[in-house]
């Protein structure tokens, strides 16, 4: 049996795709209040948009155990796969990761590889996507960990948020970095290098914000094929603005996503994120 690929609920993959890859996909925990519920199952995106339009509630995330990564594993060793792939978001933003490592021990290290995709939403998507085409393609697990790890180097992210409190009250981004966002009528654009969240710059306006996300897209796409994708949370007409711009100048995207991003990601970003995941082709 093919290597099996496993991800968690922020690769925001397209509805559909997981299922029909035979990628098994390991929930976030969200809390809402005092609701606590599995991302994607229990708690949508609406929902989360309401709580945080409600500044007394209390809105928080968790990893998933240990147990619930070893009871997928397991099932899919049972299930007779050769070996386990299993990519997650990146480990200087959550737990994830070190929970699954966990579960691997457990289970069966020498069957599992455990990859830290250095990113989140198709940042992450993209490179469990690239894994399960080489599972697809009967890859054996350094093949198929390879091929993530290999869209995980040459991914570049970028985004802007409305705010960065929400960043750094959950110790996505330092105070200091913090800063650059507190100025009134200022909109915060950043990047995740090395798997963290690092402010790039600053901009006046919405219109100056898309402006310059597609311009950073642009530059980091280079002139080959390139996959692309672009995020948001209750800013849908942005997005749209943004794929357009995108379309017109990169015509040579092998794919390019437009989707709202998930409770977990939604919870730490807050209402009016925009952002624009970048993964140009490679000679593999």
């Amino acid at each position: 049996m093919p290597v099996a690929v496993v991800t968690d609920s922020t690769a925001y993959l397209p509805p559909g795709v997981a299922e029909e890859r035979g990628i098994r996909v390991v929930p976030l925990e969200v809390r809402l209040g005092q609701r606590v519920g599995r991302e994607g199952t229990d708690i949508d995106t609406a929902e989360l948009s309401a709580a945080l339009a409600d500044r007394h509630l209390d809105v928080q995330t968790s990893r998933p155990a240990p147990a619930d990564f070893a009871d997928c594993y397991s099932g899919a060793l049972a299930a007779g796969a050769d070996g386990i792939v299993s990519v997650h978001l990146s480990r200087e933003l959550s737990g994830t990761w070190d929970a699954a490592r966990l579960a691997a021990e457990q289970v069966c290290r020498r069957r599992i590889r455990i990859v830290d995709s250095r990113a989140a939403a198709m940042g992450l998507g993209f490179a469990v996507l690239a894994a399960a085409d080489a599972a697809d393609t009967g890859g054996d697990i350094e093949v198929v960990e390879e091929a993530a790890t290999d869209v995980a180097d040459r991914c570049r992210v970028f985004f802007s948020v409305d705010t960065l409190d929400r960043l750094r009250r959950g110790g996505r981004i330092g105070p200091a970095a913090a800063l650059v966002g507190t100025a009134l009528a200022v909109k915060p654009l950043l990047h995740v290098a090395q798997g963290r969240i690092v402010p790039l710059e600053k901009v006046r306006t919405t219109a100056r914000a898309v402006q310059r996300l597609v311009e950073l897209a642009v530059r980091a796409a280079g002139d080959g094929p390139v996959d692309l994708a672009v995020h948001h949370l209750g800013a849908a007409a942005r997005a749209e603005e943004v794929a357009a711009l995108l379309r017109e100048r990169l015509p040579q995207a092998t794919r390019l996503l437009v989707s709202e991003v998930g409770a977990v990601i939604g919870a730490h970003v807050g209402l009016g994120l925009l952002g624009v995941v970048v993964v140009p082709k490679g000679d593999r």
